[in-house]
């Protein structure tokens, strides 16, 4: 794991609002483990990676510098950071906004016969 690699995964960190310990724990691993991690002085493993990509962590990107949702969906900055945070939310919120998501299709829908 080099130093672009430890700094991608501190990215990843910022960017889900965690500070090292706290998502030290995500990854089932002490804070100094994070932060050797992230220097690019120690690799990690699987089950760390596993883990923090159920966080919302897009591994692909830590490890290469391709992000996931773009890559394989074509999808834009904006659609991306949408779907990361639909992801980090409970099933009762998910629901909640595909509710929201269908009301406003539908209205979007009904505009468009009417015109």
């Amino acid at each position: 794991m080099g130093v672009a690699v430890g700094d991608r995964l501190r990215e990843e960190r910022a960017r889900l609002g965690l500070n090292q310990e706290a998502f030290a724990q995500l990854g089932g691993i002490t804070r100094n483990t994070q932060g050797s991690y992230e220097k690019g002085e120690r690799n990690a493993d699987s089950v760390y990676l596993c883990a923090v990509a159920k966080a919302g962590v897009d591994v692909l990107y830590v490890l290469t510098g391709a992000r996931l949702l773009r890559a394989v969906e074509g999808l834009g900055e904006a659609e991306e950071q949408l779907i990361r945070q639909f992801r980090t939310l409970s099933d009762y919120d998910q629901k909640a906004v595909h509710r929201i998501v269908d009301a406003m299709s539908e209205v979007t829908r009904l505009s468009a016969v009417a015109k």
